[in-house]
């Protein structure tokens, strides 16, 4: 499994560095994930894309193995978020997970340096974005009739 995880591609992107065809994939893979599969019908595209850059690994057929995107301060938290958080079905299982997470939180680090980070994680994920230093500051919520928690990174002078 480690060996499919190499042969990814990372990329971070401000919104307008997208191709039209990368924007497509992203969409795409989040649609598939957040409304299909969670069967959850919500409105995703939201107004922040625009003002976040978005981190995606691709794999080599230009496809979407993980994704998510980093929202600046003021936006969805007083502090820069990590948001709309995926692995596709077909990369599930093999790491990429963590691997996205260890990358969206080096790429915040450079964007925002020294910054807490706020999330709104489901909350069958709390162990696992703990794992990363994240600490729960919420009780359960409902996002879309998913429960949700708030989770917060410390700042760090990284």
């Amino acid at each position: 499994m480690t060996n499919r995880l190499t042969q990814l591609r990372w990329q971070l992107s401000a919104f307008s560095e997208f191709s039209p065809e990368q924007l497509h994939k992203v969409y795409q893979a989040r649609c598939a994930v957040f409304i299909v599969e969670q069967n959850c019908p919500y409105q995703d595209i939201d107004g922040k894309d625009p003002l976040s850059h978005h981190l995606v690994a691709w794999d080599n057929n230009d496809d979407i193995a993980a994704y998510l995107r980093i929202v600046p301060a003021g936006i969805s938290y007083a502090e820069p978020s990590l948001g709309r958080v995926l692995s596709t079905q077909a990369w599930r299982g093999t790491g990429v997970g963590k691997e996205l997470i260890a990358n969206g939180i080096k790429a915040l680090r450079q964007l925002y340096p020294s910054a807490p980070v706020r999330i709104g994680a489901q909350a069958y994920l709390e162990k696992f974005y703990g794992s990363f230093g994240f600490q729960t500051v919420s009780d359960i919520y409902l996002e879309d009739e998913i429960p949700h928690l708030v989770m917060l990174l410390p700042a760090s002078d990284c």
